[in-house]
Parts: structure tokens; C-alpha cells; sequence
């Protein structure tokens, strides 16, 4: 007899259900704030009673992404009211945060009442949210709570075009990965996990959720405290870990990550950027009775779909040329297929995947041409041209990947985009913000990465010869993680032989240590892309 699938979980159902078994096991740990299931339940829906007052829920609410205990009750208020959550960066530019709402077509902003929401308040009504004493019981009736094909959140990537773009991810994704992931985490309601990710970054997901499955603990860590991950573990009694692997090489530098210092974990895993042989090794004999899985995937394909698990013991461990740890095989679910220039099967090329996890397609369907193929490995793929994406079709990853074995290995970008400590940028967004300077003709921005933590570095032309203020116009515009460490004027920018913008050259000419203005006239966001100050940055992925 064949078995009936389960019917896919949204969201809310996954934390209410968990609510309903263990109303008194903890579920969130931030700072001094402790909440159980039942309180942290209480909050999420006193707060939906009170957005969703008047019977006409919003459908699209922005939140100041803030690490408070409010932000999470809020986060989960709006998934109550079957409407999507759109995070926003508490370090990210006003006029970028404006931008994004308006953009996602928010109705509704939230902010924790002791936050200043900016401009991001203008685009639309803005809420101010706190958790007060003891709610009384919400009234929701009327209101039904989320289907599976409703839109869970929508996240704003580092975009080609000079602008964010907008991935929309229903429940039904959602429900599609984390069947998986809690299995592939051996996570129950002793667990303990962290929550290491902004919730702009979607691996936040994982961490909440993962947990609130399962009944376990969601605990968040101050930044001082990610500086210290051995300390954080060990303080909080965490049985898994989820990071960037830049947190790593960070606690390694300041010798924080000494050999058995975390005997608490069971389960580690890393995703955002290549996780190196090197750092797996040091947080491997940091934590020797964890299991340890690189993920990978971006944010269009829901939090990861492909992942490679450790062998326990490291002389097991199968080196690759690249010093990186694969990426290994495909999540249940999902198809994927390594492809030439040509669009042909390929063991060497562009990573192609599909399947229950592939998001509906982007926010603005302008974006979508590009980035999907139609068609049957055993014919032909076709390039994407326009329409709604279809359920059977490709998402193009520009990732570079090689089969060896059973598993994948990422070799880099097919395009300009690289990460910073996880982040997604575009290095094409970085080049417009720069050339919407005033008194700049050109630019072109380039990366560093020979070392832990790419360093963006630009070269550009025009009658601006002082690079200090462009500088300070970026860090007004961009990310901390997107301004260039540095801005170097040149006469013209170099060409290649094709007439094409020599990029190597450019690199060759900004190739310095030296910032662009004294370390004491440079804010603070300009610091963000340094792994010395910081491991991890606000933004998307």
C-alpha cells in the first residue's frame, strides 16, 4: 500500500503544533529574556489579534530585523496572520530600507517601540510592537492563518541591475526543506541550537524553525558573544551550531577555539560562503562529538538543497584541489544537474536545480529572463525567455561546480557576484551605486580573494579626485559589507585587447592595503567588510 504524503506545514503550523506538545519547554533564549512555547505563543498571537483587528489582514508586513524577543513574537504574529514577512536591516541605509518596502509592496511596517524605524516608517503605516506583561487571550476569529501556497517571506538579494531583488518563498518550500533538515539534524526537544543568522539572512530560517519543529531552544547570541563561539556554546549548553565558517576562522585568530572546548555539540553545520578544510578541521577538534555538514544553496532554492556530511574521523575526510569541503549531494527532493555554456550535461560547469524547494520565480518578473531553463537533460535545455516560470523548470545558480565522486564541488561564480561572510553581493550593484556619485564617469569593483574574508576594492574615473567623499556617499548608500575598503582615481580605466574593461588590470592597480581615507575618518559601517572587526554583516543572501 502505498503511503499517503503528509499534508505540507506552514510556518505558523509547525510553531503552533510544536506549542501544543510543550506549552513549558523553552523555546527562545535572547539576552536576559527567556520564553516557553505557551508564552512566546501568547505574544505571536496577541500581536496578530491586534494587526489583524478589523477582520482585513495585511498580506505583506516589513520588520525591523532587530534581535529582541518582540522581533521574533512579531516575526511569527505575521506568519498568524497568513501574510509575509519581509525583514529589513536595522544596519542597512534608511533610503535602502525605504526602497525595499516599497519595492515588496508592504503595507505595514514593524518596529520594536524602542527602535526607530527611519524612513522605512514613510513607505508605509508603521507599527510600533512590545512584549507587555502577560497578553490576554487574542481574539483571531475570522482570520484562517496561511496556505501552503501562500507567500512565507520574501527576502531582497544584492541584484545585477542596481538594485535588490525580491525572492518570494512560499510555505510549501519551506515545508519541502525542513522535512529535511530536522531529520538531517537529529534535533528534539532537548536541543538547543543557535541563532547565529540575521533574520535578512535566510539560513534564519533554519534556525528557527528547525527548532520550533521540534520543541527544542532558539538562543540567540550577542555580537561580543559570536566573537567567542566556544564561551557562547558552552555558557548556553548548545547541542547545535549553524554559522557562516568566517565565524570560525575569526575564533581561531583570537584563539578562542581551543581543541575540546565545546563537548556539548552534537550537530554543526556551516553555508553562506566555502567552508574550508582548514576551519572544518579547527571546529572539528573543537566540538570532536559533533557531526559536521557543509550546505549549500541560495536563498531562491530555500536555505540549502544540497549538502556533504564529514567523516568522523578527519584522515577520512576527501581532500579536493581547492582546499574547500564539497558541497556534496542533492536534498531530497531535488534535482540537480551540472551543464556547459551550452546548456549540455556536463561534469564541469554551471549548477542547475529543481524541484520542491525551487522558488515561484522573483518579485518583479523582469528579473526572472536569465535565470531559469525549460527542457529535459536527455534532449535539450532551452534558455528561459519570459512568462511564469514553470514548476518543471531549472533554476540557473550561476555557481560553478565539478562532479567528483557522488559529490559537487563549488569552484566559484560563472558572473561578477561573490560572497562577503555569506552575503550575496553583486559586484555590478556595488559599480552603480559608485558611478551615481557625482563627478564619477566609470568604475569597476573588484575582489580580494586570497584571503579569509574577500575585500571589495574599486577603481574609477572622472573629476572627483578625492576618494573620502565617495566613500562616505557609499557607506550613506550600501551595506557596510558592499563599501570598497578602497577607491583608487585613474585617468581611464584599463581595456583588454577585445576593447573589454581589463579587470585583472584593475585589481593590479588597486592593489593595496592602504583604505582610501585614515581608518579614524572611516564610520563604522566601512569596517563591516573587515573579518577583523566583525564575522557577520546585516543584509540578504
Amino acid at each position: 500500500m502505498t503511503p499517503v504524503p503528509a499534508s505540507p506545514l506552514t510556518l505558523w503550523d509547525r510553531f503552533a503544533g510544536t506549542a501544543d506538545r510543550h506549552p513549558d519547554r523553552v523555546a527562545l533564549v535572547v539576552d536576559s529574556t527567556t520564553l516557553t512555547y505557551g508564552a512566546l505563543r501568547r505574544h505571536s498571537e496577541a500581536l496578530a489579534a491586534r494587526l489583524g483587528a478589523g477582520g482585513t489582514p495585511p498580506r505583506r508586513v516589513a520588520l525591523l530585523a532587530r534581535r529582541t524577543p518582540v522581533t521574533y513574537a512579531a516575526y511569527l504574529a505575521v506568519q498568524r496572520l497568513g501574510a509575509a514577512v519581509i525583514p529589513i536591516s536595522p544596519a542597512a541605509p534608511p533610503g535602502r530600507n525605504e526602497t525595499v518596502v516599497r519595492q515588496a509592496g508592504a503595507t505595514l511596517v514593524l518596529a520594536d517601540a524602542a527602535a526607530d524605524a527611519g524612513p522605512a516608517g514613510r513607505a508605509a503605516p508603521l507599527a510600533p510592537v512590545a512584549l507587555t506583561g502577560t497578553p490576554d487571550g487574542a481574539d483571531l476569529t475570522g482570520i484562517p492563518g496561511p496556505g501552503h501556497q501562500d507567500t512565507a517571506y520574501i527576502l531582497f538579494t544584492s541584484g545585477s541591475t542596481g538594485r535588490p531583488k525580491g525572492v518570494v518563498i512560499r510555505h510549501a518550500n519551506t515545508d519541502a526543506y525542513l522535512r529535511h533538515a530536522v531529520e538531517r539534524t537529529g534535533v528534539g526537544p532537548d536541543s538547543r541550537l543557535s541563532q547565529t543568522f540575521d533574520l535578512t539572512f535566510d539560513p534564519s530560517v533554519f534556525d528557527m524553525f528547525v527548532a520550533w519543529s521540534s520543541g527544542a531552544a532558539l538562543v540567540v547570541p550577542t555580537r561580543d558573544e559570536l566573537m567567542d563561539p566556544a564561551g557562547f556554546v558552552t555558557e548556553h549548553r548548545l547541542t547545535h551550531w549553524f554559522s557562516v565558517p568566517s565565524v570560525v576562522s575569526l575564533a581561531a585568530r583570537l584563539r578562542r577555539l581551543a581543541p575540546g572546548s565545546m563537548p556539548t555539540l552534537r550537530y554543526a553545520a556551516f553555508a553562506g560562503e566555502p567552508l574550508t578544510f582548514q576551519q572544518a578541521g579547527a571546529f572539528a577538534a573543537a566540538a570532536p562529538g559533533a557531526r559536521l555538514d557543509n550546505l549549500y544553496g541560495p536563498t531562491e532554492l530555500t536555505v540549502t538543497c544540497t549538502g556533504h556530511r564529514l567523516p568522523a574521523d578527519p584522515a577520512d575526510w576527501r581532500r579536493t584541489p581547492n582546499g574547500t569541503v564539497p558541497i556534496g549531494t542533492a536534498h531530497p527532493g531535488a534535482e540537480i544537474l551540472v551543464v556547459d555554456e551550452h546548456l549540455n550535461a556536463a561534469d564541469r560547469g554551471e549548477l542547475l536545480v529543481r524541484g520542491p524547494q525551487r522558488f515561484p520565480g522573483y518579485l518583479d518578473p523582469a528579473d526572472d529572463p536569465g535565470r531559469f531553463a525549460t527542457g529535459e537533460p536527455a534532449t535539450r535545455l532551452t534558455a528561459y525567455q519570459g512568462g511564469t516560470p514553470t514548476g518543471s523548470a531549472w533554476y540557473r545558480t550561476g555557481d560553478r561546480v565539478e562532479r567528483r565522486g557522488e559529490d559537487l564541488v563549488h569552484l566559484g561564480r560563472l558572473d561578477s557576484q561573490i560572497k562577503i561572510n555569506g552575503y550575496r553581493v553583486e559586484l555590478g550593484e556595488v559599480e552603480e551605486a559608485l558611478r551615481s556619485c557625482p563627478g564619477v564617469t566609470d568604475a569597476v569593483v573588484v575582489a580580494r580573494t586570497d584571503r579569509p574574508t574577500p575585500v571589495l576594492q574599486a577603481a574609477y574615473t572622472g573629476g572627483a579626485l578625492d576618494p573620502g567623499p565617495l566613500l562616505r556617499a557609499l557607506q550613506q548608500r550600501l551595506p557596510g559589507y558592499m563599501v570598497p575598503r578602497t577607491l583608487v582615481h585613474l585617468p581611464e580605466l584599463p581595456l583588454n585587447p577585445n576593447g573589454k574593461t581589463d579587470r585583472a588590470a584593475v585589481l593590479a592597480a588597486v592593489d593595496t592595503d592602504r583604505p582610501a581615507v585614515p581608518p579614524a575618518d572611516r564610520p563604522g559601517p566601512a569596517d563591516a567588510v573587515d573579518a577583523r572587526r566583525t564575522p557577520l554583516t546585516e543584509g540578504t543572501r
